[in-house]
């Protein structure tokens, strides 16, 4: 049975105590650098070119991984990704391998993990410096939940400062992740503003969940514009076509669904974004794999 990913991030203790959809929900038809920097130079040309690399968010395949998560791994290579990013489930973040283990088995493969979604208030330190040891780039939040008031997010900006330097002593990144509550105003205020103007760029990024902004009626390219080079990730995840404005569990494999990913990734890369992280959370005519093997295909054909 799948889980549903608001009550496995709620239970997993880092979740804390109308709708339209934006213009861009209109279907139009090596290092941290590299990619980036591959991209701006096709739209500086005014010319299209390919994504340099791409990821999976292994909670796409959270029903899988958990029966055997090196088989899964294999076949997530096999796919043609060159990236990962994990997320901190019962079997830790290196399913019960040691972490230099499992960077070996990684390495046999071609696959890098750049990034992992963990829990940040139990034992950061030591995850910090595993990740940095096995040469991943982010250690990210991936929930906080809704808040009441614009000062209980500010105290969460706080603590992701105090995590940055945390990540920064061990020479990588820390990152929050959105979901659609940010893009809900609280006491006349955007969350998701008052999230990035109280933390200091040096110690944290963001990762744009693109499905999320549009499903709560933002524009990405607005945030993108607002806050260059702050958003260096982003979960690259599809809306279902029709789907009332207000559902929230409406996506899709990629292609399948409303969102200009052309334009909105073409947009992202002139603006300091990195990483590009397929996610999928829901099957209706399909299996994790299948739409994890759709979404390679469709991100390696995509031109920008």
């Amino acid at each position: 049975m799948t889980i549903d990913r608001r009550k496995f991030l709620r239970t997993a203790a880092w979740a804390a105590s109308g709708i339209t959809f934006a213009g861009i929900a209109c279907k139009s038809g090596g290092t941290d650098q590299a990619g980036s920097d591959t991209a701006k130079l096709g739209a500086a040309a005014g010319s299209s070119v390919a994504l340099a690399s791409y990821g999976l968010q292994l909670y796409t395949l959270r029903d899988d991984m958990p029966k055997d998560p090196r088989g899964v791994i294999k076949q997530v290579a096999g796919f043609g990704y060159k990236e990962l990013e994990g997320y901190e489930g019962p079997q830790g973040m290196f399913w019960n391998m040691p972490h230099m283990d499992f960077k070996k088995y990684l390495d046999e493969l071609g696959l890098t993990m750049v990034s992992c979604h963990c829990d940040i208030d139990k034992d950061f330190e030591r995850k910090a410096a595993q990740a940095s040891e096995i040469g991943m780039r982010y250690l990210i939040s991936p929930w906080i939940g809704a808040q009441k008031t614009a000062d209980d997010y500010k105290k969460f900006a706080d603590i992701f400062n105090q995590r940055g330097e945390i990540c920064r002593k061990n020479g990588i990144r820390f990152a929050y992740h959105n979901h659609g509550y940010t893009f809900e105003p609280v006491e006349g205020k955007m969350p998701q503003e008052l999230l990035m103007d109280a933390t200091d760029p040096a110690l944290v990024d963001f990762e744009m969940d693109i499905y999320w902004v549009v499903t709560a009626g933002a524009d990405p390219l607005t945030w993108l514009e607002k806050y260059p080079n702050r958003f260096t990730l982003c979960h690259v995840k599809d809306r279902m076509k029709n789907a009332d404005p207000k559902e929230q569990d409406a996506s899709c494999d990629l292609g399948a669904g409303t969102i200009d990913f052309s334009k909105v990734l073409r947009a992202a890369a002139d603006r300091g974004m990195k990483h590009y992280i397929v996610e999928q959370e829901r099957y209706d005519n399909t299996t994790p794999l299948k739409s994890a093997e759709v979404g390679a295909a469709y991100l390696a054909a995509l031109r920008i």
